[in-house]
């Protein structure tokens, strides 16, 4: 299956779900890795760039016109209209909670992992599987790409 993992630049577990899933054998969209590619960002400057703020006005001409933002939505946006299944692992912000929501939508298969506490919210029940453990989480697309 192809998979999109959604979660944020500083989440400790990400890498760990990628790999587990890739082990697995499936096909597994990794944000990061996509941000590093030649003239784009690398992690560590995404993850600054994100802990910024910025004026509305400000925010609005640098996503809606900077090469890099775009290069960077199309390369995720591609992906996400391409994977199979969304994996949502908490925690996360505001935009990987789009693209499970946008995936959600696109009737893609869904799960969020939950680890460690978390806050209680209703619209998680728009996701097929709620999973604890990445183990739980590489069994459950196991069982979704099976004929």
């Amino acid at each position: 299956m192809k998979i999109y993992v959604a979660s944020s630049w500083r989440n400790e577990l990400q890498p760990q779900v990628v790999s587990a899933l890739r082990a697995a054998g499936h096909e597994v969209h990794d944000y990061k890795a996509s941000a590093s590619g030649q003239g784009e960002p690398t992690v560590e400057q995404v993850d600054d760039l994100s802990r910024m703020r910025f004026e509305p006005a400000h925010f609005r001409e640098l996503l809606t016109h900077h090469p890099m933002a775009r290069s960077l939505f199309d390369k995720d946006m591609g992906a996400l209209r391409a994977c199979d299944a969304c994996v949502l692992v908490l925690p996360c912000g505001k935009s990987a909670h789009l693209e499970l929501g946008w995936a959600v939508g696109a009737g893609k298969r869904t799960l969020v992992l939950l680890q460690g506490e978390c806050e209680p919210d209703l619209m998680y029940k728009m996701v097929e599987r709620l999973c604890l453990s990445i183990e739980e989480v590489v069994e459950t697309v196991a069982e979704w790409a099976r004929p």
